[in-house]
């Protein structure tokens, strides 16, 4: 076996070398994030639960108008559209700092089963949407009697 001088500069060169190549590469690819970028940059914050009689979708849509959200199922699957629109009241230059995301949006959700889309209700007050869908007869919780 041979021994080998250590040299430093060799693995500064190498370090080097390394940080260059991660910085020359991608952090990550545009292409997963394009139907994002499409939709609009923000997602509503959204809670969904479970209760005895109907499954419940919260949605917290700020500064949304109720003529500018839409909601459609098909398929089990229930989508949730929409549009917060930018205020130009303030010029560009005059901002300290802005914070606030505006553009579309659109969130989907996959039912546990079949629904009527006529039982469907929706509320809009104060910036939150509630989707409140019946559950169908044959998924309710029965309670069986023991004989």
């Amino acid at each position: 076996m041979n021994l080998v001088r250590w040299n430093p500069l060799r693995e500064m060169n190498t370090l080097q070398n390394r940080i260059s190549r991660f910085f020359d590469e991608p952090l990550f690819n545009p292409a997963w994030f394009e139907e994002d970028f499409e939709m609009g940059s923000w997602h509503p914050a959204v809670d969904m639960y479970d209760n005895d009689d109907s499954l419940v979708i919260k949605a917290e849509l700020p500064g949304v108008d109720k003529k500018d959200v839409s909601i459609d199922i098909k398929d089990r699957v229930l989508t949730l559209k929409g549009e917060r629109k930018h205020e130009n009241e303030v010029k560009e230059e005059n901002y300290y700092r802005k914070e606030r995301s505006y553009g579309k949006f659109q969130r989907m959700f996959t039912l546990p089963a079949e629904v009527d889309p006529d039982r469907i209700n929706a509320e809009f007050k104060d910036g939150l949407l509630k989707i409140e869908i019946p559950k169908p007869e044959e998924h309710k919780p029965k309670a069986i009697t023991i004989h």
